[in-house]
Parts: structure tokens; C-alpha cells; sequence
């Protein structure tokens, strides 16, 4: 019994002594209400890793939103997607907590703002106050709970950053979730990793089939193998309270009982963030919408969450040897989920051969690339690819069927168009468009010379040229012309575009600048009247909205107010 109480105190020492050191009860939780989660820190996202905590607000909007801990508003940042209306709050400690998605800010904040933005005329602001500006204690009221931005439904983004601004974990700092269930497995796979390694005699990836035992642990069948072998691991987390499908916290393999790679979501870089794609089998996830994670290390791979990796991850398997292979799935909380893989060295002269697809068109990672046909040209720099990778290319007209969906980018390649044989004034209303869903058209953002189109891409796909010659939709939502609305607290618009997308709009009351809030999500523009910009009885409203080639609507209207 003493030794088991002696093994219980080791294991929680080197969990404690894995993770940073960080300030306990220093920060408070940003909302009164009980903290449940619709998003982990680290959790697997497109292209990134979430950089903080999604807190659930009861499926509304308007909770009041506390800071974490005494400090200053360093950076106020509103966009129309992201995060949308954030708040950054720099602390004496040198960490920085950000808020996001806000419905708006407290009076004081809020003021500050609005100030800037009619200042400015512009929604859209980046506002970085002096310390002193806006000082802050703990608890003090900052903002409304909101939808804003890219928020698929009402909840608080919350982070911290240490001193570099890399974002970590927020449970590091005490701040508890509550937890009593296991991260659960999806799936397992394994990975021959040269030409001569082979698993159950194929050079293709493999699903192994799980077998869950009477303890909650998983086993599986003997996997015959032979050569390098590397594994991958489907695996979601869920806390007390919430059905959402979270990310986990710590991944673990041993082999023979010595740790061979660990993979720990404490904190990361923005730098680094898009290497996700490495760390995921990316063709895996576009074909089937299931993000495997890796429990081994590509070659060109940075990140900085992997610790204890041995050999890269992957195994050597000898023909004839018996091995034993374990994975271990942890959330914070120390719930976790254990795969036992037992593996026969077993060498087979006849292995299914991996099927590569070799094309004209052979990419190397570390060059870069060119080729060019039917006036169209493609660059690929070097490190935009992750590894050496055939192509397939084909071009059709204005159209250039640029590989697919399978490969990730790293950094943009680039795809040119000549369009000298166009007209000027076709060539206004033109653009590069990726093909979507049934083949339509959309907006890629378009640099446009006198005869040359370029995009920056960082998804493979179909590109053509299309044309924009419809204006946008304009329609206002709670007042027609001539009406009296002294009762409305707000003016709200309907806009839209139905090929290349809204690029500006502004709008004025008797020939004066009025703040309008676009929320993308429903189309909608909204003035709120307590702004002060609305004074007078008889009042001229007039909005101009503009598409991303140029076409532009006006809308105009009376309303009267007391």
C-alpha cells in the first residue's frame, strides 16, 4: 500500500513538473455562470489550433463579461469575422487575457470605441490605449457575452497569453472545468513508413479495429508488421455538461514500456499554428471529415507541443520480434482512455504496394515550382508544399484544375491569368474564383494589373475567371421611406451579393457619417440610435454598398424622429 501511495505521488510530481510553471489563482473566471465548454484549448481546427477556452453562455448573448485579473485594455481589435468584437487586457504579471465575439463593450469601453470609429469612419478598428487609458481591476466589468465574428453561436472566446503573446492553456492557471469522463477513441491507424515497411503485408495505411475490454481499455488484434511503422489515433474529449466533441489534452506512446513520443497541448505559437496540417493525416480528414493525429513526426514538422519523442515517433520493427505498443489519451482533468497494441515482427515477400499517382508535375518541398499553359501560370514557392508531391494538373480554357483538396499549403501559391483579350470593361467586372460546390464561383481575392490577374491560394482546387455584373441587394428591415420611427432603438439593412461578395459599404444621415455594425452571418447592418449621430426630426438616410469588383447600389430613404 505504501508504494502504491509512493507511485500515485511520483506521477502526479512529473505531471506537474511537464507542465509550465504558472501563477495559481490569479485569474478569475470571466463569467457568473458555471464554466462549460464548447471549445478546448489546442482543440483541432481548419488550418489552426484553437488558442483558447469556448465558454458556453446559457445559448444567449449579453452576459456580463469580468476581467480575468487587475490589468490595463492594451488592444481593442472589431472585425467582421475572426474574432469579432475583442478585447486584449495586458496584467502586471506580464500575461495578457483576450475576450472575443462580444456583443459590445461596458459604457466606458464602449464610448472610447465609438469614438475612434466615427474618427475613423469605419466598423472595422484596431485600437491599441496607452496604459493608464483604461485601468482595470479584477472583476471589473469589460463587455457583453455576443455571436460576433466567425462564432458559429453564442459563447466567449477566452485567452491567455504569456509574455511573447503565445497562447496557453487556461486550466494551467486554475481555472477548473468540470470533468468526469474519458476522451473517447474513434479510431486507430497504422502507417507503413518507407518502401520497405509493410502492416498485415500492405504498404497502404491501415484501420485497426479496436476491441474494448471489461476495464474501459482497448486492445486489438496482433498486427503483423515489418520495417519503420508509425501510428495515428482519432480521439475526441468531452466534459460534464456539454455534448460537444472537444479536443484533448495529452497523447501518449510507449513501446516495450518506454515512452516514445508525447504530444502535450500547454501552449504553442500563432507561428506555428498552421503546421497542424502536419500533424494530422490531412488527405484523411478531406476525404472523410475525421482529424487523425499523428503519433509521429514529419521531417519539416516544428511544433513545439512534442516532448519524450524517440527516433521520430516511428518504430522499428524487426522480423521475428514481439513488441507491445500503448497509447495513452488524457484530458486535464487525468480521465484517459488506453489502446494496448500487440505487434508481431513478421517480414512477407507479398505486400499490397502503396498506390502514388505519378504525374508530369513533381513538386519538391524544398524548390520552388513553375509551369504555365493557356495563358495561366502557376508559382509554388518553396516550403509551401510539406513534402515532395506529385501534382495533377490540367488546364481548360480560363479554367486550371489545380490539383485537389488533399494536399496542404503552407504558404500562398500563387496562380496568374492573362486577360489581354479582354475588354477594359469586361475586365472590370472579372475575377479569379475558386469552383465550389456544383461548380460555383467564388471570390478569390483578385490583384488586377492591365493585363494579368494574380490570387494568393492556400487550398488546392479549380480556378477560372468569372464575371460580377449584378449590383448588391439592398432592403431595410424595421422602416420604409417616410415613416416615423421614433419608437426604433436601431435602423437595420439588409445587404448582400450573390457572387463576388460585399466589399465596402457606408451609409450617412443628411449627409453625415453613421455607424453601421455588418454581422455577416444574417446579412444584416444595424445603427444603433443612442450613438448620438441621429439628432434631427427629418432625416436623410442614404447607404452605398459596393461588391468586390465594384458594382455598386444606393439606397435611399426618409424617416422621421422625435
Amino acid at each position: 500500500m505504501k508504494f502504491y501511495y509512493l507511485l500515485i505521488f511520483f506521477t502526479i510530481s512529473q505531471i506537474a513538473q511537464s507542465q509550465p510553471k504558472v501563477p495559481q489563482e490569479y485569474f478569475e473566471n470571466p463569467l457568473d455562470v458555471p464554466l462549460v465548454l464548447s471549445g478546448t484549448f489546442g482543440e483541432l481546427r481548419s488550418n489552426h489550433f484553437h488558442s483558447g477556452l469556448d465558454i458556453k453562455t446559457q445559448q444567449r448573448e449579453g452576459l456580463e463579461v469580468k476581467s480575468a485579473a487587475p490589468g490595463h485594455v492594451s488592444r481593442i481589435k472589431i472585425q467582421h469575422y475572426g474574432y469579432g468584437k475583442a478585447l486584449y487586457i495586458q496584467h502586471p504579471n506580464g500575461y495578457t487575457t483576450v475576450y472575443g465575439h462580444l456583443q459590445r463593450f461596458s459604457p466606458e469601453i464602449e464610448a472610447y470605441v465609438k469614438k475612434q470609429q466615427y474618427a475613423n469612419e469605419s466598423y472595422e478598428i484596431e485600437l491599441f490605449p496607452e496604459a493608464g487609458e483604461l485601468q482595470l481591476e479584477s472583476g471589473d466589468l469589460v463587455a457583453y457575452s455576443g455571436n460576433t465574428g466567425g462564432s458559429g453561436g453564442p459563447h466567449l472566446h477566452f485567452e491567455i497569453r504569456d509574455g511573447s503573446q503565445r497562447p496557453m492553456n487556461p486550466k494551467l492557471f486554475g481555472i477548473e472545468i468540470q470533468d468526469h469522463r474519458k476522451p473517447i477513441i474513434n479510431g486507430l491507424f497504422a502507417y507503413p513508413m518507407d518502401e520497405d515497411s509493410h502492416v498485415n503485408h500492405s504498404a497502404e495505411r491501415q484501420r485497426i479495429r479496436l476491441i474494448p475490454l471489461k476495464d474501459g481499455t482497448y486492445t486489438t488484434e496482433k498486427i503483423n508488421a515489418c520495417g519503420k511503422v508509425g501510428f495515428g489515433i482519432s480521439t475526441v474529449d468531452q466534459q460534464d455538461m456539454a455534448s460537444n466533441q472537444n479536443g484533448v489534452y495529452k497523447i501518449e506512446a510507449n513501446l516495450n514500456g518506454d515512452n516514445v513520443f508525447q504530444l502535450n497541448f500547454d501552449r504553442f505559437s500563432f507561428a506555428e499554428t498552421r503546421h497542424l496540417n502536419q500533424l494530422i493525416d490531412y488527405e484523411y480528414y478531406t476525404n472523410n471529415r475525421s482529424r487523425v493525429q499523428k503519433l509521429f513526426v514529419e521531417e519539416s514538422n516544428p511544433l513545439s507541443l512534442y516532448a519524450n519523442v524517440q527516433s521520430e515517433g516511428r518504430l522499428e520493427i524487426q522480423d521475428s520480434l514481439d513488441y507491445n505498443y500503448t497509447i495513452k489519451v488524457t484530458d486535464f482533468a487525468g480521465n484517459e482512455s488506453v489502446i494496448r497494441v500487440p505487434i508481431q515482427g513478421e517480414y512477407s515477400e507479398k505486400v499490397q504496394p502503396k498506390q502514388l499517382e505519378e504525374t508530369e508535375y513533381f513538386v519538391q518541398a524544398n524548390q520552388s515550382f513553375s509551369t504555365e499553359q493557356n495563358g495561366i501560370d502557376v508559382y509554388i514557392p518553396k516550403g509551401s508544399l510539406y513534402q515532395d508531391k506529385y501534382l495533377d494538373i490540367s488546364f481548360n480554357g480560363d479554367t486550371i484544375n489545380l490539383h485537389k483538396d488533399d494536399t496542404p499549403i503552407h504558404q500562398n501559391i500563387t496562380i496568374g491569368f492573362d486577360v489581354s483579350k479582354y475588354e477594359p470593361a469586361e475586365k472590370e467586372k472579372m475575377f479569379i474564383a475558386k469552383l465550389g460546390y456544383r461548380g460555383r464561383p467564388g471570390y478569390s481575392s483578385t490583384y488586377k494589373k492591365a493585363d494579368r490577374f494574380t490570387t494568393g491560394i492556400r487550398t488546392f482546387g479549380n480556378y477560372t475567371l468569372a464575371s460580377d455584373n449584378k449590383e448588391p441587394w439592398i432592403s431595410p428591415v424595421n422602416f420604409s421611406d417616410g415613416q416615423w420611427i421614433s419608437n426604433n432603438s436601431n435602423l437595420k439593412v439588409k445587404i448582400s451579393d450573390d457572387l463576388s461578395g460585399i466589399k465596402s459599404y457606408r451609409a450617412t444621415v443628411n449627409g453625415k457619417f453613421i455607424l453601421m455594425e455588418y454581422e455577416y452571418k444574417d446579412n444584416t447592418l444595424t445603427h444603433d440610435f443612442s450613438d448620438g449621430a441621429v439628432t434631427e426630426t427629418e432625416n436623410n438616410f442614404k447607404l452605398i454598398v459596393t461588391d468586390n469588383v465594384g458594382n455598386t447600389n444606393t439606397y435611399e430613404a426618409k424617416f422621421f424622429r422625435k
